[in-house]
């Protein structure tokens, strides 16, 4: 028998409290840990320790969090964690938009954040484990979801979209004309049975603004008062399945 070796994470925090409890956290975990304090250090370190997903803080002395994110997804494929000071909502949009799977506010419970880490990582390995036969591309509303590539269009146009904004499209897709929960999109695209609703809230504002006409007025992922959200079918043309 042999096991796979252990999750890679890199935590980048120039605080050394906060970096050496969240990192004791994550290696009782069981996931390998190593540790940079700020942005070159982290950019270095990567690339060295090729971590599978990266915990960041936003705020870094030089470097800010928003640039090493940039840089590290210019860089290949890598999931990202920001720790984002309560209220910087400007700040968790763009990074959002720079392609972090995830955000957890200060201050949080370290015991939540290996519960973020262990859940985007299991989503990465599920994304990898995932065959053709199980992902067919999904099609409507001149939008294109293909689920093994991870590549999605508008009217032929390819879509830059987050991991989770790409999670939260097909599961819309994946369920037209239903209203959906904003506990159950949480549970069912993020993996959590608890958190903050608002995540929801503005990952859907995100994915307006790229597949919406009119972000302002949508059309396509609409609002249902006190319940969540339904992507609603144009009637000239249905969802479906290539």
């Amino acid at each position: 028998m042999h096991t796979a070796p252990p999750a890679r994470v890199l935590v980048v925090d120039d605080d050394p409290t906060v970096a050496e409890v969240v990192a004791g956290y994550l290696d009782r975990a069981g996931l390998a840990v190593d540790r940079a304090a700020d942005g070159p250090g982290a950019l270095e370190k990567a690339a060295a320790f090729r971590p599978d997903l990266v915990v960041l803080d936003l705020m870094l002395p030089g470097m800010d969090g928003l640039e090493v994110c940039r840089r590290l997804r210019a860089a290949g494929p890598v999931a990202v964690i920001m720790l984002t000071a309560r209220g910087d909502e400007d700040d968790r949009i763009l990074g959002l938009e720079l392609g972090a799977d995830d955000y957890v506010t200060k201050p949080f419970s370290p015991r939540e954040l290996v519960l973020r880490v262990e859940s985007v990582l299991r989503r990465a390995q599920v994304r990898a484990a995932a065959g053709p036969a199980l992902a067919p591309p999904l099609r409507a509303a001149g939008l294109t979801l293909d689920p093994v590539a991870r590549r999605a269009t508008k009217d032929g146009v390819e879509l830059a979209l987050t991991v989770r904004e790409f999670d939260l499209l097909a599961f819309l897709l994946r369920h037209p004309g239903r209203a959906c929960g904003r506990e159950e999109l949480m549970r069912e695209v993020w993996g959590w049975e608890f958190g903050d609703l608002s995540t929801v809230t503005v990952h859907v504002r995100r994915l307006r603004s790229k597949v919406e006409d009119d972000p302002a007025r949508p059309r396509l992922i609409q609002t249902v008062w006190g319940v969540g959200y339904r992507f609603e079918v144009p009637a000239e043309g249905g969802p479906g399945h290539a």
